[in-house]
């Protein structure tokens, strides 16, 4: 059985295990670095949950017989009124068993229902690493029209990696 839904400070300790699965498996489609992200306790990614309020940052959890299998996030600088007009989609994942059965858009779904419910957020932005072309036609899928490219946004090793900008207008 699959479920979507907001993850909560009980499903830290899966979220921590399936974050640095993600950063470790895809280095190249994550600002975040794996070897930062360990370095965070399990009480630290707790208070995450506690501490952020849902208009501002809100994590979402596929899963699949109560196994975590995929996450995604909502971010908004709700604080700063000259931004608050732009959300973005963050930690877009799903496991490599778990991927072909339609998880990633349920997923990149809930994250813009939530958008949705803030007035103030216009439109949505996300960044895609130029190659992965199964995540970005399920941004196409989802309405989201390419932006710009960033060129070698990110390194890795010793291997630059371009990003594609895509944003999806809400109003």
């Amino acid at each position: 059985m699959e479920t979507i839904r907001r993850l909560t400070e009980e499903d830290a300790a899966q979220y921590y295990a399936v974050r640095l699965r993600a950063l470790r498996e895809h280095p190249e489609a994550f600002g975040s670095a794996a070897e930062l992200f360990e370095q965070r306790t399990l009480k630290q990614v707790s208070e995450q949950f506690r501490s952020n309020s849902p208009e501002s940052f809100c994590l979402f959890g596929a899963f699949v017989d109560m196994q975590l299998v995929g996450l995604s996030a909502f971010g908004c600088p709700v604080e700063n009124p000259k931004m608050r007009h732009r959300g973005g989609i963050y930690q877009m994942y799903v496991a490599p068993e778990a991927r072909g059965c339609g998880l990633g858009l349920k997923l990149l779904e809930a994250a813009v229902d939530h958008a949705r419910q803030f007035g103030q957020v216009e439109e949505l932005i996300l960044g895609v690493a130029v190659g992965n072309d199964a995540a970005r036609d399920l941004y196409l899928r989802a309405g989201f029209q390419t932006h710009y490219v960033d060129p070698h946004s990110l390194k890795v090793n010793e291997h630059y990696y371009d990003t594609e900008f895509m944003r999806l207008r809400l109003t």
